[in-house]
């Protein structure tokens, strides 16, 4: 285990790899075991120190209605299952207390959070039962608008946040579950943090000003996290980390949908990738990048209101020397060097989201209305 604080990590794709690597079967790839093919497994989870997951439990906007209903239930069986095939290695979290626990017992605390507000198919009754099930946290859009909240990479239509939106913001408060505001438009999180009455999370996003990718957050969002109690857990994709790899990524959606396709849809991304990197490779993102977002989220926010989202599993391309879960202790290296104590560095990893979930879980459990 690593010598720095442990990490509570705010996003992580495994759940969605293992669909596409093997549909689910752990009997074929069980990433308790190692699992080369991945970027996460348990002996790399150890390395990196992660004592807590938020597993995503994503499906993709083209999924939609029933199906992204039905794919949603499939991702959260799979981190049910991967759980019980390993008591004596990972735990179910549902509170700050029981991750807490999981940590002290020597597991790694698995809480889960759903990546799109379509995945609730415009109902409140399955906002509910994703909460019976174990999930924590609803990132209101992924890539794309719903009816109810635009996505920061869509067209905006609504503007902001409907009152139906803002009734799914009122449920998540009743219930206890975060709401997320990665993904969502700069209106979106205006409105959201308007209406909350608890903390929100940015569970996978980094900063507007260090890197101009609508994917990240406005220094005015992030300087209302200190009224809030919220965190922005600051994320490790390229594109969203360095400017000269985000404007590469630009190029590439130029083109594709100078050519019909949707930038959405990696069938029509991948190739234009292939072709541009022929000719104009693609820039590199390191550590200081990172940690430069790190940096500002704590110089405009606060020290208790930043996080760590790395997003494994849902990107191919990363930082170099941060491939995989196991890279965590180079980011805290890095921070440790520009002057980061180990009590800051422990809000970091860790402290400033189970400080937020105790929040959050206070101001639930009213009456339904």
């Amino acid at each position: 285990m690593s010598t720095w604080p442990y990490v509570m990590d705010g996003h992580n794709d495994l759940a969605w790899a293992m669909r596409e690597l093997c549909d689910y079967d752990l009997a074929a790839v069980d990433p308790v075991g190692g699992a080369p093919q991945l970027q996460t497994d348990l002996p790399r989870l150890a390395q990196g120190g992660v004592g807590a997951q938020f597993w995503s439990v994503f499906v993709p906007c083209e999924l939609a209605g029933d199906a992204a209903v039905t794919a949603t239930l499939e991702q959260v069986d799979f981190v049910r299952r991967l759980v019980a095939r390993h008591p004596d290695r990972l735990a179910l979290a549902g509170s700050a207390d029981e991750v807490e626990a999981a940590v002290e017992a020597g597991r790694v605390a698995c809480l889960m959070g759903a990546e799109g507000g379509h995945q609730v198919n415009g109902s409140l009754g399955v906002l509910r039962m994703l909460h019976a099930l174990g999930v924590r946290y609803l990132t209101l859009t992924h890539n794309e608008n719903v009816d109810w909240a635009d996505s920061a990479t869509d067209v905006p239509v609504a503007h902001g946040l409907t009152g139906f939106g803002r009734s799914v913001v009122a449920e998540l408060n009743r219930l206890g579950m975060f709401v997320d505001l990665s993904h969502v438009s700069a209106e979106v999180m205006r409105d959201a943090l308007a209406v909350t009455t608890a903390p929100v999370l940015f569970s996978h996003s980094s900063a507007r000003t260090v890197c101009n990718n609508p994917r990240n957050v406005p220094d005015e969002a992030l300087g209302r996290l200190p009224a809030n109690g919220g965190v922005c857990m600051v994320t490790f994709v390229p594109r969203f980390v360095s400017q000269r790899v985000s404007d590469w990524y630009a190029e590439v959606y130029a083109t594709v949908e100078q050519r019909g396709g949707n930038r959405h849809r990696a069938a029509d991304v991948e190739p234009v990738i292939e072709e541009r990197s022929r000719t104009v490779p693609l820039p590199t993102c390191g550590v200081s990048d990172v940690a430069d977002h790190v940096d500002h989220v704590r110089s405009v926010a606060g020290i208790d209101h930043v996080g760590i989202g790395g997003d494994y599993d849902g990107t191919t391309v990363l930082p170099d020397g941060m491939g995989d879960v196991s890279s965590y202790p180079v980011l805290f290296e890095e921070l440790s060097d520009r002057g980061w104590s180990a009590g800051d560095l422990a809000k970091l990893a860790h402290g400033n989201v189970l400080r937020a979930m105790r929040e959050m879980q206070a101001c639930a459990n009213q009456p339904p209305t």
